[in-house]
């Protein structure tokens, strides 16, 4: 069957923007594509029959040995602060086809990952080794099925080519799913060239596609602010609640519509240590657990620098409405922290002693290096062991939590099963990533398909489940992630 059997419903908004937004670019085609892995549900959603053609078919649609009628594909400018230094970027390795139209009227991005060298290259091959790609897909979809907002993955083609990293490696053409690709970044390409003319249709863009209740309020850049900042907040409160670490939270990296993207070295917590870093390159933790709000609000101060022309006419007052509004993250971070904890307590309503509560649990679970998922899980499922040191010491914290349960007009069954609602069984455990990942290299996709299967039901307990709840013993050596470019 033909492309025209498949409903791709483009409408491309971006590239009505004015040049400078982006450059034109086709991806470059593959020796011998072949399909890995097709999310069939993603694809029900975005309103395409994973039915409508063959695998072959897909495969040359996601390598770009084919295009599908309609989209227009680019390259996107944008910038960013890369460890905290600013530097000119693009995409580099990446190509939007353009903006589908879902059945239900949503509007989201398809992105080529691994399409080939764009202008923005910079010397990159602009290729991607299948393992990468390949854990982008599971850890999105697994993200996306604990409920955290996030960019997506549609398809993963394996190019029959090699690409160059330490060793040689299978190349692979991920194709992404997002609300946009609008980053802080985006902003800051276009202030630090002090491009006043385009600053502001961007900002129109964002809020018209993103924001639009913005364009109601009397200062619509500083409700877009506030509105992304609220996002945020909630996002790095909701990866804290699992145990996930982006690894590399540049501003490049920071979604304005407040999904989490680009899963290079991403990881989950074992055991819970509010200082683990897993990238490779990160040194001084700069991207560690339990720094990842900090860095949402600095992130955030770029992106309201941005603004500052926007804002307002006077530079001192501008500075003064941006600066409190960044100023507010932290309380706004605090409390969507712990409106978190609470539902992993099976809390209903407030106490003030609610935060000094889980703090000492957390604390406990830091002292005797107890694994994150599973703690938080079996409160509720295990009572403590008297003839352990580390139970003895949480005996006493958990008479305290049921207590706390006690002083609820809910009951402890319906906070329980709350607590079952915001404490997944499942999280991609480390060694069942590489594992899979290391078998798909090879050429076995089994691991990987069990593991998307388990993953995509994360918080009900079922049979067969118990081996994927087992954390990852690195036999004294620290785990560690890399971005595969």
């Amino acid at each position: 069957m033909a492309a025209s059997s498949i409903s791709w419903n483009f409408d491309n908004s971006y590239v009505r923007l004015p040049a400078p937004f982006y450059h034109r670019h086709n991806p470059t085609t593959v020796r011998a594509p072949q399909l890995v892995v097709l999310n069939q549900g993603l694809a029900h959603q975005l309103g395409l029959d994973p039915q409508a053609v063959g695998g072959s078919q897909w495969a040359a649609f996601f390598c770009g040995n084919e295009l599908p009628p309609g989209c227009d594909p680019i390259a996107q400018a944008y910038s960013g602060c890369q460890f905290g230094s600013f530097t000119t970027l693009g995409d580099g390795r990446a190509i939007l086809l353009g903006e589908i139209v879902a059945p239900d009227g949503g509007r989201f991005d398809l992105q080529y990952k691994g399409s080939g060298r764009t202008v923005y290259s910079r010397g990159g091959d602009g290729r991607a080794a299948l393992g990468p790609m390949l854990r982008e897909y599971l850890i999105s979809e697994a993200m996306h099925a604990l409920g955290i907002p996030t960019t997506r993955s549609l398809a993963v083609v394996a190019t029959g080519e090699a690409v160059y990293r330490d060793r040689p490696l299978p190349g692979a053409v991920l194709t992404r799913v997002a609300a946009s690709h609008i980053r802080v970044g985006t902003f800051e390409h276009f202030a630090a060239k002090s491009d006043l003319e385009n600053l502001r249709i961007l900002v129109d863009y964002t809020i018209r596609r993103h924001y639009p209740d913005a364009l109601e309020a009397n200062n619509p850049c500083m409700r877009l602010l506030e509105a992304v900042l609220d996002r945020q907040a909630e996002l790095v409160a909701r990866w804290l609640g699992v145990g996930f670490v982006h690894g590399v939270m540049n501003t490049d990296n920071m979604a304005i519509s407040g999904e989490t993207i680009d899963y290079g070295p991403c990881a989950f917590l074992d055991s819970y240590d509010p200082h683990t870093v897993f990238s490779s390159i990160d040194h001084r933790g700069r991207y560690a657990f339990d720094n990842q709000p900090r860095i949402a609000q600095w992130n955030l101060a770029r992106f309201a620098e941005t603004l500052l022309p926007l804002i307002d006419p006077q530079p001192a007052l501008a500075l003064e409405m941006a600066s409190a509004m960044i100023g507010s993250f932290q309380d706004q971070f605090q409390r969507r922290w712990l409106e978190e904890l609470r539902a992993k307590l099976g809390l209903f309503n407030a106490e003030p002693e609610d935060a000094a509560l889980a703090q000492e649990l957390l604390d406990w679970m830091h002292r005797h290096s107890a694994d994150y998922t599973n703690t938080w899980r079996r409160i509720a499922d295990d009572p403590p062991r008297a003839d352990d040191i580390a139970a003895r010491e949480y005996a006493p914290w958990h008479q305290r939590w049921r207590e706390r349960l006690g002083r609820q007009e809910i009951s402890v069954p319906a906070a329980i099963e709350r607590m079952h609602r915001r404490n997944p069984v499942i999280v991609p455990r480390n060694l069942h990533v590489e594992q899979a990942l290391a078998a798909a290299e090879e050429g076995d996709l089994t691991f990987f398909e069990n593991l998307i299967q388990v993953l995509a039901d994360p918080y009900n307990e079922r049979p067969g489940i118990e081996a994927y709840r087992q954390p990852f013993d690195a036999g004294g050596k620290c785990y560690r992630t890399f971005c595969g470019t």
